[in-house]
């Protein structure tokens, strides 16, 4: 497929993005040539696959949730730079 730099051009409006003429020109070629791959793609046959959401098979990695002994006020606030009373102390940044 095609890209004009009309197309770049839109593309990077909607992403916010200022881009020079030879930029433009660069990336009309890069997304056409990611479109051209994509198009090979599409003539795959994929009959009986199954479709994946990972590239290898994945098990759930969480932990039961089980209820543990905190690790105590002191301990969680041993390295803090500041504090006050049981709390961390942080710069105010609303005025």
């Amino acid at each position: 497929m095609k890209m004009t730099t009309a197309d770049v051009e839109y593309v990077a409006r909607l992403a916010r993005l200022e881009l020079t003429p030879g930029e433009k020109e660069l990336f009309a070629g890069q997304m056409g040539a990611i479109l051209g791959y994509v198009e090979k793609l599409k003539g795959l046959n994929t009959d009986g696959i199954m479709p994946t959401s990972h590239a290898v098979p994945m098990e759930n990695a969480f932990r039961e949730d089980v209820i543990r002994p905190s690790i105590g006020l002191e301990k969680a606030l041993a390295n803090a730079p500041e504090r006050e009373g049981s709390f961390f102390a942080v710069p105010k940044v609303i005025e």
